[in-house]
């Protein structure tokens, strides 16, 4: 079943449509990831399909059609958004940026002291620094901290925008670690945007290729792989 089925969908900017009309589905349990060079529409893609732009076409959720809800009722029916550009509170300390992630549950403050240990589990830095201000931690545990917080949400799809951006390889290794047992051990599913091509490339189920805005192959990681000119067009090896 597909958890996501965006369809005809559009959005832009103001008079400037940067998406045009594209259909994109993730199956449950999947990570599908979107390649494409700086400008391709990545980021609005991710933008309009959690509700934080205007948008034209559909958008379902589990079979459900989510179109028309605003972001944070999109967040409670399970989508959760990874900005580029971590998207963390600054001025809260890393405890209050947990704790601002389940904002919109209602399973009781337990499960939710529950999950925050979890989380700090996977990721022993955030414990470390539990009190410090999110706006003073490194670049990497500021992206530990921003997909932690988006799972506080107990999201059933992850959408990712450039986790590894301005990261270290083996900090950007880490963190693609966490999302894989995720998706493997749980069933997450994930919505990926990046550009490191390659690392992405190897955790992927289905990779789509977006150019100006419009979807111009997709397929498995392998068939895209296989393909010599959409390998050294758009995957650079």
């Amino acid at each position: 079943m597909s958890i996501l089925h965006a369809r005809q969908l559009s959005a832009g900017y103001g008079p400037v449509t940067v998406l045009h009309d594209i259909e994109l589905v993730v199956e449950e349990g999947e990570i599908v990831v979107i390649l494409g060079a700086n400008g391709a529409g990545k980021t609005t893609t991710m933008r309009a399909v959690s509700g934080t732009i205007p948008r034209q076409g559909s958008v379902e959720l589990n079979g459900h059609d989510i179109t028309k809800l605003s972001p944070d009722a999109i967040v409670r029916q399970g989508v959760a958004q990874v900005p580029q550009g971590r998207g963390t509170f600054p001025e809260l300390s890393v405890h209050d940026n947990l704790r601002a992630g389940a904002i919109t549950r209602h399973d009781g403050s337990a499960a939710v002291a529950a999950d925050m240990e979890r989380w700090y589990g996977q990721f022993p830095r955030l414990a470390e620094r539990k009190d410090q201000r999110a706006g003073s931690l490194s670049g990497g545990e500021q992206q530990m901290l921003a997909i932690a917080r988006a799972l506080m949400s107990r999201p059933k799809l992850l959408l990712c925008d450039e986790p590894s951006l301005g990261l270290a390889p083996l900090i950007t290794q880490e963190l693609f670690a966490v999302i894989e047992r995720l998706n493997k051990e749980e069933g997450l599913s994930v919505l990926l945007v990046e550009q490191n091509a390659n690392l992405a490339m190897h955790m992927a189920s289905r990779v789509y290729l977006l150019e100006t805005g419009r979807i111009v192959a997709e397929g498995s990681a392998e068939e895209l792989s296989a393909d010599d000119t959409i390998r050294k067009a758009y995957l650079g090896f």
